[in-house]
């Protein structure tokens, strides 16, 4: 007898009992080829696993320059194999640890930096040509980026050594998180100002990461979550070309960042679809012709507000479940959450926990034998085509408006995701949904969970004063030379991080930079979409 239960994905695809052939039209060659090679279906790079495993990339950050650094030093002991920065919410919004607006948030939520003297301190002896840094910043990111490379020339790192990631996508700002300061436009200069640089100075280094992550993490759908992440790379690649800048210059140092939510097998497909579909608009919408500028690159973090509160431990085996759909989906870098982080930021056993996660899937599992080993299976070939079909219409969609920084201003993005997030509540809490521990298998009584990691509450005093300590330091009259210079390169039309770099190499702030760029652009202010 036939199961008459429907079965409907996030994405609203309706899930058949069996699949018994290939999707309609479905060819090997084209759709899947090699990994390595267009359209990097199967992975965007020969042998995948085989050769090289991904990066685990746990990301940390908490209190003080100097307590993330013993965390970053404890983590790469236990076979990290990349850093993942988390910087506190003044540092994201461009105020200085003594802003009266920073009080109460400061080392809360990642770490707090002020200035190079934090920025050496954060990687003291950690060595910049053989550590890959990942920094989670946006708004304020060309000033991180000029930190840290100031640090490395500190160590004696050159900059074509450095390797790693600043995040800088500002557009799923506007969407999603909001730690913009800047207006759009503004906010586009500097990211390609900062891809720019890189260009020229980072070769190793990824200017941007464009975000599906936050924007899954407000309540879209899996195929929303590819759509609008591809749309906004469209928008970035349109702006650097706006610039001055040829595709093949650029394009093959872009990478991506994309959540791995709960539905193990769209997600796989996902991953896969998207990849497909970049390379093709790269290649028809933007005639690139080196395969390099088509491969969608991308760190994966597995769905924060997936995590549980009630029974934490059930996290241990749903974030296990998300990494591995990372990994059979492809991924060059990996987040794993750890099983406390509904309550706190990390404690140390936790990330230990979910870092080994990574390496029992990594070296025990045996998926990693063999490259894109679900691919063929009837099932994930279907979701991966209709995934796809999916976000092409979005694309489409937001074509029509104008692009994605018209459709952030037309409130386009965030209805969508307002939309997708209700109907997913609804559906939870209609029990169509099950979350263990929420809506089914809840525990009575739970007990208080212990072990949980503490920020100093007087944490904020000790920066500021280490803070005074510095600006008294510094040489003053170089300190507003250098904040005029980039005052007017801000007004300009003069390139900005070789400024940024001359302000912090000065002993400039990031508030006093950040308030420079407030002063000349203006700040941006949200319109209320409902």
């Amino acid at each position: 007898m036939a199961d008459d239960k429907k079965i409907i994905t996030t994405s609203g695809i309706e899930i058949a009992e069996q699949y018994d052939r290939p999707p309609e039209g479905f060819d090997p060659q084209q759709d899947l080829g090699d990994a390595g090679a267009c359209p990097f279906t199967r992975g965007v790079y020969p042998g995948m696993y085989r050769r090289r495993l991904w990066t685990m990339r746990q990301y940390a950050g908490f209190g003080t320059a100097a307590e993330s650094n013993e965390r970053y030093r404890y983590l790469l002991k236990q076979g990290q194999t990349g850093l993942s920065v988390a910087f506190d919410l003044p540092t994201q919004i461009g105020y200085d640890s003594d802003h009266e607006l920073a009080a109460g948030e400061v080392g809360k939520t990642g770490v707090a930096i002020d200035g190079v003297w934090d920025m050496e301190t954060l990687f003291d002896g950690i060595p910049l040509d053989k550590v890959s840094v990942s920094m989670t910043i946006n708004s304020t990111a060309a000033i991180l980026l000029a930190l840290l490379i100031a640090v490395a020339k500190k160590q004696g790192v050159a900059t074509g050594q450095l390797s790693g990631t600043i995040q800088n996508d500002i557009l799923k700002e506007f969407i999603a998180r909001g730690t913009y300061i800047y207006p759009p436009a503004p906010s586009m200069r500097l990211i390609a100002d900062t891809i720019s640089y890189c260009r020229e100075f980072l070769p190793k280094w990824n200017p941007i990461s464009i975000s599906g992550y936050h924007v899954r993490e407000a309540g879209c759908t899996a195929a929303q979550e590819i759509a609008f992440t591809l749309a906004n790379g469209i928008a970035y690649v349109e702006n650097a070309l706006a610039a001055g800048l040829k595709i093949d210059e650029f394009a093959g140092r872009l990478s991506f960042f994309f959540n791995a939510h709960n539905d193990f097998f769209e997600e796989i497909a996902k991953f896969r679809a998207a990849r497909r579909l970049w390379a093709q608009i790269m290649k028809d919408r933007f005639q690139a012709k080196d395969e390099t500028s088509m491969r969608l690159r991308f760190h994966t973090q597995t769905a924060g507000s997936m995590l549980t509160a009630q029974q934490p431990d059930v996290n241990i085996p749903r974030v296990t479940l998300q990494a591995l759909a990372a990994v059979l989906g492809g991924t060059q870098s990996l987040h794993t959450n750890s099983a406390d982080e509904a309550l706190a930021l990390p404690s140390a056993h936790a990330a230990e926990i979910a870092l080994r996660t990574q390496q029992v899937i990594a070296y025990e599992s045996g998926v990693t034998n063999t490259v894109d080993p679900l691919a063929g299976s009837y099932y994930i070939e279907h979701l991966t085509d209709e995934l796809e079909s999916r976000a092409r219409k979005y694309i489409s969609q937001i074509d029509e408006l104008g692009g994605a920084v018209a459709a952030v201003e037309q409130g386009f993005y965030q209805r969508e995701i307002q939309k997708a997030a209700w109907e997913w509540q609804q559906a939870v809490e209609r029990g169509e949904r099950t979350i263990i521990g929420i809506n089914k298998f809840a525990a009575v009584n739970e007990l208080e969970r212990t072990g949980l990691l503490q920020v100093d509450e007087h944490l904020d005093d000790e920066q500021k004063k280490r803070l005074r300590k510095h600006k008294a330091a510094r040489n003053q009259g170089m300190v507003k030379e250098t904040l005029r210079r980039l005052q007017q390169a801000a007004a300009g039309n003069s390139p900005l991080m070789p400024h940024i770099l001359e302000c912090v190499e000065n002993c400039c702030t990031l508030g006093e930079i950040a308030d420079v760029f407030r002063n000349v652009w203006g700040e941006y202010r949200e319109t209320v979409i409902i």
